[in-house]
């Protein structure tokens, strides 16, 4: 179909009909096979009761029974469907996942309840949408017939080719071909019934062809890399009308980003009055730059976030519009502004939101970072490589100090740092720095990392509070960054992997662990830190979108945040650039004409001032439907594919450092224990790879999940997180990103015949496939 079942719901309102014909248009249906598709998947959903027909008018039933849920599965065939609702994962069976596939987004009914120490079961009745396009496979020959592979274990399925395609090598090949291609496949139809799904080779990719084929291979694995041109539209001049003219400050530039098409960030400058600090924060306006819900807003919607690729992006905006929204030293430029009172404290005290005139004067880079670090206390001198900024010193100084407090109270309130630095890895470009949002792992990076961008993701932190209060209490749409803490379970287990390790971990009397923060703080301190952090990490929530406010844990906000700085970065951005952009033009300041009192909108004071509404019907329906159709879901799926892609780079990168180790001995440490083996992470490109029990032949070996550690039977060896370890690289699998290991100079024990408890047929981890 030209659409997804996902597509047609969101165009039926929430209340009343929409017809036939506007259906029909809304999904840009214009041939006759398009609206049969249509008719048939009407008829499907009014069999489920999710839609009425009542002559030319469909209607939409909303039926409690059914949980939308995204499918994760594992390679052994174990699937669970994860609730939009953040409710209990649901376990589905083989036979119930009536050929829906990893990552697919479905609708799901329970027919079994979960108990206390078991899943509930479901049954998924509807697929929303597909993940899968197309795949990344190896061909394979069957008598005549010809089948691709997917190299996504987790996709529990083959796709029929044509047999007389020659891109499918003669014979079977475990490498997919003979010159070590790999095949992307495009899934012309997906399995029905008996008939298995059917696709064709879209192109060959030759893994060998450096890193410029790493990321073309691992865009089609996630389904990133067909991006249609954006539509052809002009783009808005925005109004220079009541714009504030700040051109008299000198905001700076945070620049750690050095890629191509880097997205455009704020700049940031700040006065002093007395105790109180006046922070600016001035955004790139991108949202005034395009109508809301016109094409190219629907466009930049369907994409969701920049990608990064190293050494270059894929940006969210066409690149006519990043490059009109984005600031240059020297140049005046329109902005979307907010002041923010911020006290001693770091407490913000009040807000005002402004159209405004900028002009920023400098770029501060990680290398006037270091050496303004390494200035001794008082010195006179500038050096040379602070000269380009010498006349804002004083000025960044005082940034500095305030993202540092700012630091500090968001520590106080619960949030995590982590010095998890990231790989040493030269060729991995941009991916080395964090996002200064922090969105894409859940913590802060800690001391050590302090770069330009984490910098910036201390002073942004307070304009996306100041804007999600303003709008929660104006009562208008939002899309709200939320976190919550980790599971109780998962942070006690991680907490009993640190007292086995001597930890000084105390468990509560209920047998449960202290805070995360808390949990942070020790492990900081232990030779095992890396390791420790790593396991701490592992069990933080993600950052979600939601429509309604809450907490959000890693800025140290309770009530509510809503992100707006970067909308060259994500959708979501940009879509609260809309709200603020539309309020500050075209909202209602006054009851009406009679009145000649006005309210400035942007001021935090405000909302106690109105008792009428600020927007009108025409501007604010369109943003509440947005907000109240798929958009929040779809967004964190893009959100989550971005990860993801950033990861498999990452370990892509990594796999090629390990593949000149091979048959080379190594020094690492002991980053994971599992019954099947322990895996290893290998500095400095702290890639990691996996000894196997079955390796270990001087004993057999007993996993003790309480204290994480394998354990001989016979000679007491113990392997245990962060231990160190001298281990030899045996084979590299750069496509399924997998290394084995061994550990050299092992005897081999002549007694040790016994059957393993574990199972030795336990799956081999594969990093690039698994989640």
């Amino acid at each position: 179909m030209t659409f997804t079942v996902a597509d047609l719901l969101d165009q039926l309102p929430a209340t009343g009909s929409l017809s036939l014909t506007k259906l029909e248009k809304a999904l840009g249906l214009t041939s006759k096979s398009g609206r049969q598709q249509l008719a048939t998947a009407l008829q499907a959903l009014e069999r489920l009761g999710l839609v009425a027909q009542e002559g030319k008018e469909v209607e939409k039933r909303e039926d409690d029974r059914f949980i939308p849920a995204r499918l994760r599965c594992s390679s052994k065939g174990f699937c669970f469907a994860l609730r939009e609702d953040e409710g209990d994962d649901i376990y589905i069976r083989d036979q119930h996942l009536n050929h829906a596939w990893n990552g697919d987004r479905v609708l799901v009914t329970i027919h079994r309840d979960g108990g206390r120490r078991r899943s509930p079961e479901g049954i998924v009745q509807c697929i929303l949408e597909r993940q899968c396009g197309s795949v990344l496979a190896q061909g394979q020959r069957r008598g005549e017939d010809a089948v691709a592979v997917p190299l996504d274990d987790r996709l529990l399925t083959t796709i029929a080719l044509d047999g007389s395609d020659d891109s499918v090598p003669a014979a079977p090949d475990p490498d997919g071909s003979a010159d070590g291609a790999v095949l992307e496949v495009r899934v012309d139809r997906y399995p029905i019934g008996q008939h298995p799904a059917r696709g064709h080779v879209v192109r060959r990719l030759n893994p060998e062809e450096g890193s410029a084929a790493d990321s073309a291979l691992l865009l089609a694995k996630h389904n990133l890399h067909q991006r249609p041109d954006p539509p052809r539209s002009s783009l808005r001049t925005p109004l220079e009308k009541e714009r504030e003219d700040l051109t008299h400050q000198a905001p700076l530039l945070m620049e750690e980003w050095q890629g191509t098409d880097a997205p455009a960030l704020p700049a940031v400058w700040l006065e002093r009055e007395g105790e109180l600090t006046r922070l600016w924060v001035h955004a790139p306006s991108l949202a005034e730059r395009t109508g809301f819900g016109g094409a190219l807003d629907q466009w930049m919607r369907r994409f969701g976030e920049s990608l990064c690729l190293g050494e270059q992006w894929k940006t969210l905006a066409p690149a006519a519009m990043a490059s009109a929204a984005l600031f240059t030293p020297g140049e005046s430029q329109l902005a979307l502004s907010v002041c923010l009172e911020i006290d001693e404290n770091g407490d913000l005290l009040a807000h005002r939101f402004c159209r405004s005139l900028i002009r920023p004067a400098a770029a501060v880079t990680p290398a006037i970072l270091d050496t303004l670090r390494a200035r001794k206390p008082g010195s006179r001198a500038v050096p040379a490589a602070l000269k380009p900024i010498k006349a804002q010193l004083d000025l960044l100084l005082e940034l500095l100090a305030l993202s540092e407090r700012l630091r500090q109270r968001r520590l106080a309130a619960g949030s995590v740092d982590l010095c998890l630095a990231a790989a040493g890895i030269d060729s991995l470009g941009d991916l080395r720095h964090p996002f200064p949002d922090g969105s894409h792992q859940g913590w802060m990076p800690g001391d050590g990392q302090r770069g330009p961008l984490a910098v910036l993701a201390e002073l942004v932190q307070p304009a996306h509070v100041a804007l999600g209060r303003h709008l929660r209490d104006l009562g208008l749409p939002a899309l709200y960054a939320v976190q919550g803490p980790p599971q109780d379970n998962d942070l006690n287990d991680v907490a009993k992997a640190a007292i086995a390790l001597d930890l000084p971990v105390e468990l509560d009397d209920d047998g449960n662990a202290p805070d995360v923060s808390s949990l942070a703080a020790i492990f900081r301190q232990s030779d095992r830190a890396r390791v420790l952090q790593q396991q701490l990490a592992g069990v933080l929530p993600a950052v979600q979108l939601s429509a309604t406010p809450g907490e959000h844990r890693l800025a140290g906000e309770a009530e509510a945040y809503a992100p707006w700085c970067a909308a060259g970065l994500h959708y979501a951005d940009l879509f609260n650039q809309h709200v603020l952009a539309t309020l500050l033009s075209d909202g209602k300041d006054r009851p009406s004409v009679r009145h000649k009192t006005r309210v400035d909108l942007g001021l935090s004071s405000s909302p106690a001032a109105i008792d009428w509404p600020v927007l009108t019907p025409s501007l604010l329906t369109p943003l509440q439907q947005a907000v109240q159709t798929s958009l929040i879901p779809r967004l964190n799926a893009r959100t989550r594919q971005s990860a993801e892609l950033s990861r498999d780079l990452i370990q892509m990168a990594q796999a090629r450092q390990a593949e000149p180790m091979v048959g080379t001995s190594q020094p690492g440490f002991i980053s994971g224990i599992q019954s099947y083996g322990f895996f290893v992470e290998i500095p400095p490109s702290q890639c990691e790879g996996l000894v196997h029990v079955s390796s270990l032949k001087d004993d057999w070996y007993e996993y003790r999940s309480r204290q994480s550690r394998l354990v001989g039977r016979k000679n007491r060896r113990t392997y245990k997180l962060g231990d160190p370890v001298e281990v030899t690289v045996e084979k590299v699998d750069v496509l399924r990103n997998q290394i084995d290991l061994s550990v050299p100079g092992l005897p081999e024990e002549e007694s040790a015949d016994l059957e393993p408890e574990h199972g030795e047929s336990a799956p081999l981890p594969v990093a690039l496939t698994d989640a």
